[in-house]
């Protein structure tokens, strides 16, 4: 059987540039030579398509300053014909011609935040007709916005984190919002939320632009918005959920079957500032491997996992999920799931939670990337 042509975009335009770039590395090295031949597409912070002359496979995060994709001299573009469809993908040369990169049977979009997993990609992958891996165009564009994530499960009966969202389009940021700092916290005691409060850009990833106040205090909220609003102007404010953060990872490669849910997992911080009650941030998350770990299952009751994953298969569906998700909820001290957010591309890089979510519960992370890649090419298949 000849191998399928995989190209796997990493990079991208959003703050998650480099992660996505370490997810890649990830994906590529554990992806099943014997069955699919892969070509690494990089897109550029200015968002310029190219095939680099760095290998994606070297990005780690213990090397040297985070992985970026650039675009040198020995780099080429690439150019894509969408009216060609899978045919589609060419490399300019240095002489400006064209090679065809063949025929694509499926693509990758290894991509998180926004311009990857936002819908943009795969609406384009849509419009080309060929065949990629993840959630379709709604539940990406849906699950990349906290606000209408929030209005999706609460709708679908699911519980979610009380909270406001907040358009900062019309404020002062000449002083970090100081001037609508009454208007802000008005709206915060309109909707009776309590400290402390989580504030955080409603489409945005991996912890850009959180931030947590603990204490009613109106110039260090507005502060907080106005960092949050430096990634999104929509900023979404939550009240704090006193319970533990637990990650499920799901799966479904094949849109005509029953979603599957991992053993739900809990990133336990190993290494703690002067603050009991330190969240995970990006740091944690990404740059200090000895700041956390991942325990999969969680060190929770039976039945409590039970719940867990029930909601995350619901929380799923509800958003019309497809492909992979990984769903991170939080569970109070007397058991009660309550949904955080959605991730449609959850992180691949050797410390993230879905892929050893996955092979706690008995699916190798090459397995899990060949069935996303088969599920991927069945779906273009039945159209």
């Amino acid at each position: 059987m000849a191998k399928k042509r995989v190209v796997v975009l990493y990079g991208g335009k959003a703050d998650e540039h480099s992660i996505s770039c370490i997810s890649a590395s990830g994906v590529l090295k554990a992806m099943d030579r014997e069955l699919f031949d892969p070509i690494a597409v990089g897109i550029t912070k200015q968002g310029r398509w190219i095939i680099s002359d760095v290998d994606p496979r070297d990005y780690s995060l213990h090397t040297k300053g985070l992985p970026v994709v650039r675009d040198t001299a020995g780099s080429r573009q690439v150019v894509l014909a969408a009216g060609c469809g899978a045919d589609g993908f060419f490399v300019r040369e240095q002489d400006g011609t064209l090679t065809s990169l063949g025929r694509v049977d499926v693509v990758f979009p290894v991509l998180h935040g926004p311009y990857g997993e936002d819908g943009t990609v795969q609406g384009l992958l849509e419009m080309m007709g060929v065949p990629y891996v993840g959630c379709g165009v709604f539940a990406s564009a849906a699950c990349m916005d906290k606000h209408f994530t929030k209005e999706l499960l609460s709708t679908a009966g699911i519980p979610v984190a009380p909270g406001v969202t907040i358009d900062t389009r019309g404020f002062d940021g000449a002083d970090e919002f100081r001037a609508n700092e009454r208007e802000i916290s008005d709206q915060i005691e309109s909707a009776h939320l309590r400290y402390p409060l989580f504030v955080k850009p409603s489409r945005a990833g991996s912890s850009f632009g959180v931030v947590k106040v603990d204490h009613p205090d109106g110039s260090a909220l507005a502060r907080a918005v106005f960092e949050s609003s430096r990634h999104d102007w929509k900023v979404l404010v939550e009240q704090g959920i006193d319970g533990r953060e637990i990650e499920c990872a799901v799966l479904a490669p094949r849109t005509d079957g029953e979603p599957a849910a991992s053993w739900p997992g809990e990133i336990v911080l190993d290494r703690k500032d002067s603050r009991s009650d330190q969240f995970y941030d990006f740091d944690s998350k990404y740059m200090d491997s000895e700041a956390s770990h991942v325990e999969v299952p969680a060190t929770l009751p039976a039945e409590t996992l039970r719940a867990v994953r029930d909601i995350a298969v619901k929380a799923f569906t509800a958003v019309d999920g497809t492909g992979l998700s990984r769903v991170d909820t939080f569970v109070t001290r007397d058991g009660q799931v309550i949904v955080n957010e959605i991730n449609t591309m959850p992180g691949f890089t050797p410390i993230s939670m879905y892929s050893k979510a996955w092979e706690a519960t008995g699916v190798t992370y090459t397995e899990v990337i060949t069935r996303l890649l088969e599920g991927a090419l069945c779906a273009q298949e039945r159209r």
